[in-house]
C-alpha cells in the first residue's frame, strides 16, 4: 500500500489489510507543552500536568485480546473480511456523489448499446470532463479507447468499462510511492496548504493514526499568524493526548519549528507534525516564509522535513492542481492529502492529480469522523468508484 506508512498505521486501519492491531507503546501519556503568553521570548515550553491515558490508546490492546488466533480453532479471516467489507462500504458510500456523476452516467450511456461508436465516445468525453478528470486526462483515456475500438478489441461496452477501470488504476499507481524515512531520530511531516482546506483537522487525524499505531507524536503550532490556529491544534493535542509545542501569537514560525525538533530529539519522539499558516499560493512573500521554515528545520535536524504534505480541498477541482504546482515549486511537495471527497461530485480530481503531478496521495478525507481520514489505497478507491448500486 504505502510502504512505511502502512507499517506505522497498523491498528485501527488494519482490517483493510487483514492484519492484527498493533500494540500501543507502554508508558505514561505525554503532557501538553504550551509556552506562557506572558513570556514570548522564552525558549523552553512550560509543561502542564500530564493527562491520563485515553481509551483510544488502550483500545488496540483490548481488541488484540478479543481477536481469535490461528491456533484457537476459530476463523479470523472471516472477521477481518467482514471488517474490511464494512470499511469498503463506507468508502463506497462516501464516494456516492462522484459515482453518480461518473460510473452511473457511463452505465446509462452504455445501456442498450451493442457497439461503441464515435457519438458514444463524444458523450463519454463529456462525462469524464464533468467528473473533473480534466481535459488532457479524459482525452488520453479516450485516445487509447478509440484505437482499441478500431482494432475491434473493445466492441463490447462491458469490455470498455473494464479497460477504463484498469487505465484509471494505472494512473493511481503513483500513490504507492514510499515516504522518505530518516535513519535516526523523529520522522518529521510538514503540513502545508491554503486557508480552509482542513489542515489542522487533518493533522489531528494523522496524529490519531500514529497514536493508535503505538507511536509517540509531537504537534507543532507553526501557524502563529491566526489566533485560533494554536488553540485548535491544542484541542487536537488534548484529544490525542500528545504534546503540543506553541508560542505566542506573531512569533517566528521557523523558531517554533526549530525548538520543537530539538525537543523531539531529546525526548525520542517518533513523529513530529508541523502545522503552518494557511498560505495563499499566489502570495510570494508567504511562500518564502514556507521555504524558510523548511530550511530552518533542516538545520535543526538534517534531512527534515522528511515529508511535505500538501492538503487540498477536493471540491476546488482543477484549482487544486494549480495550488499543488506552485507549492511544489516552492518547497517540493512529497505527498498529498485530499479532503472533503464526500462532499463533491468531482472525485475524478484524484485521477487527474496523479496523472498530471505524479505526486503520491497519502490520505483522502471522506467525512468528519476520526477514521474518515483514510490511507489512500488505489485498488479500494477504484473499486468503490466503479461499485454498482448493489455493492460491488
Amino acid at each position: 500500500m504505502l510502504g512505511w506508512f502502512k507499517k506505522k498505521f497498523t491498528s485501527q486501519e488494519t482490517p483493510a489489510t487483514g492484519g492484527p492491531p498493533a500494540e500501543p507503546s507502554a508508558g505514561p501519556t505525554e503532557p501538553i507543552l504550551v509556552e506562557s503568553p506572558a513570556e514570548p521570548t522564552a525558549k523552553a515550553p512550560l509543561p502542564l500536568e500530564p493527562l491520563p491515558p485515553t481509551a483510544s490508546a488502550k483500545e488496540p490492546a483490548r481488541e488484540a485480546v478479543k481477536k481469535p488466533t490461528a491456533d484457537s480453532g476459530q476463523e479470523p479471516p472471516k472477521e477481518a473480511d467482514k471488517k474490511k467489507k464494512s470499511l469498503f462500504s463506507r468508502l463506497s458510500e462516501r464516494l456516492g456523489k462522484t459515482r453518480e456523476n461518473f460510473t452511473y452516467q457511463i452505465d446509462a450511456l452504455f445501456l442498450g448499446k451493442r457497439e461503441i461508436d464515435a457519438e458514444l465516445l463524444d458523450d463519454l468525453e463529456e462525462i469524464l470532463i464533468t467528473a473533473d478528470l480534466g481535459v488532457a486526462t479524459s482525452r488520453e483515456l479516450l485516445e487509447e479507447t478509440r484505437r482499441r475500438v478500431k482494432r475491434r478489441e473493445l466492441a463490447d461496452p462491458s469490455l470498455f468499462k473494464a479497460a477504463l477501470k484498469a487505465k484509471i488504476r494505472a494512473y493511481l499507481s503513483i500513490a504507492d510511492a514510499d515516504a522518505s524515512m530518516p535513519a535516526n531520530g523523529p520522522f518529521v511531516i510538514m503540513v502545508i496548504g491554503v486557508n480552509g482546506v482542513g489542515k489542522t483537522t487533518t493533522i489531528g487525524k494523522i496524529a490519531h493514526k500514529f497514536r493508535n499505531a503505538g507511536k509517540s507524536v509531537l504537534l507543532v503550532a507553526g501557524d502563529t499568524f491566526r489566533a485560533a490556529a494554536v488553540s485548535q491544534l491544542q484541542i487536537w493535542g488534548e484529544r490525542n493526548k500528545v504534546e503540543v509545542i506553541a508560542r505566542s501569537d506573531g512569533a517566528d514560525p521557523s523558531s517554533v519549528a526549530f525548538d520543537a525538533l530539538t525537543i523531539a530529539e531529546k525526548k525520542g519522539i517518533d513523529v513530529v507534525l508541523v502545522d503552518t499558516a494557511g498560505r495563499l499560493h499566489t502570495k510570494a512573500n508567504l511562500m518564502e516564509e514556507l521555504k524558510k521554515i523548511k530550511r530552518v528545520m533542516g538545520k535543526s535536524l538534517p534531512g527534515a522535513p522528511h515529508e511535505i504534505l500538501l492538503v487540498l480541498d477536493a471540491t476546488t477541482g482543477q484549482n487544486g492542481i494549480a495550488q499543488a504546482r506552485i507549492f511544489h515549486e516552492a518547497v517540493e511537495v512529497t505527498g498529498l492529502a485530499l479532503t472533503k471527497l464526500d462532499g463533491t461530485s468531482k472525485g475524478g480530481i484524484v485521477v487527474n492529480i496523479c496523472r498530471e503531478l505524479k505526486m503520491p496521495i497519502r490520505f483522502i478525507g471522506i467525512g468528519e469522523q476520526l477514521d474518515d481520514l483514510r490511507d489512500f489505497n488505489p485498488d479500494d478507491f477504484v473499486d468503490a468508484l466503479f461499485a454498482t448500486r448493489g455493492g460491488h
